[in-house]
């Protein structure tokens, strides 16, 4: 059942249509011109309809447009904020802002998550990208209906600005992996990255390692790949363990 059955039952579809439009204006700053382009991009592929040429619906091409016009603008504004940093600092600083993990906390903030319409099983499933995706189509989507003047300022003014400490962002090690093993020769401990097989594999499910320290399980992560999982358990054991 979507999102729209199970709050809205059989309310009229002109109904559905205002309040995706009212959450939209709230998010973009302004009520979208094409609202079909919204109802697609906040479409997860397992809730869309299969065509009769054998296409699914989703919000994937508009993910594909919504990362490229994403990475523009802030490549832009890095390159203007900061004349006097070398290309790997803009880079870097840029890859920290537009990676999923960020995504999928601004999507969480921006209220990105009451708007997609997806299957319960994948809802219910911890630590996937959806919601970072769906951003980057809704972003595709802003860029479609209002031109990338528009989609540059709403990215932006009522993300980046709004949303985002660039300092704390620049002053962030993100590498947890490679500080927590570095504290492990320290300690001289017995670190161990171990993927955690699944049953069930489905197109949508990701990856979950276990970080083991001296032969103890110390955390889990997930991701879309088995190195964001890596990630993922050594962040989650640096706040466990708070090495310096």
């Amino acid at each position: 059942m979507s999102f729209w059955e199970k709050i809205l039952g059989k309310t009229p579809q002109s109904e559905k249509d205002q309040i995706l439009s009212d959450a939209i204006a709230s998010i973009v700053g302004s009520k979208p011109k094409n609202l079909d382009l919204f109802k697609l991009a906040t479409l997860h592929s397992s809730a869309g309809k299969v065509t009769k040429g054998g296409f699914r619906e989703s919000n994937e091409r508009l993910e594909f447009l919504g990362d490229a016009a994403l990475s523009m603008a802030v490549a832009e504004y890095l390159f203007k904020k900061y004349p006097f940093e070398t290309e790997g600092f803009l880079t870097e600083i840029r890859s920290r802002i537009v990676k999923r993990e960020t995504l999928n906390r601004l999507a969480l903030k921006l209220g990105i998550p009451s708007l997609v319409e997806l299957q319960d099983q994948i809802q219910n499933k911890k630590g996937n990208s959806i919601y970072g995706n769906a951003l980057e189509a809704v972003i595709g989507a802003v860029f479609l209906d209002r031109g990338y003047a528009f989609c540059k300022t709403f990215i932006l003014e009522k993300i980046v600005e709004q949303h985002l400490d660039i300092q704390q962002i620049i002053h962030t090690d993100s590498n947890f992996k490679s500080k927590i093993i570095e504290w492990a020769q320290k300690e001289s401990k017995e670190i161990v990255f171990e993927s955690v097989p699944q049953s069930n594999i489905a197109a949508n499910d990701e990856f979950e390692v276990a970080l083991l320290i001296d032969k103890q399980q110390v955390s889990k992560g997930v991701g879309t790949s088995k190195k964001r999982a890596e990630q993922d358990a050594a962040l989650k054991a640096c706040e466990k363990l708070k090495p310096h």
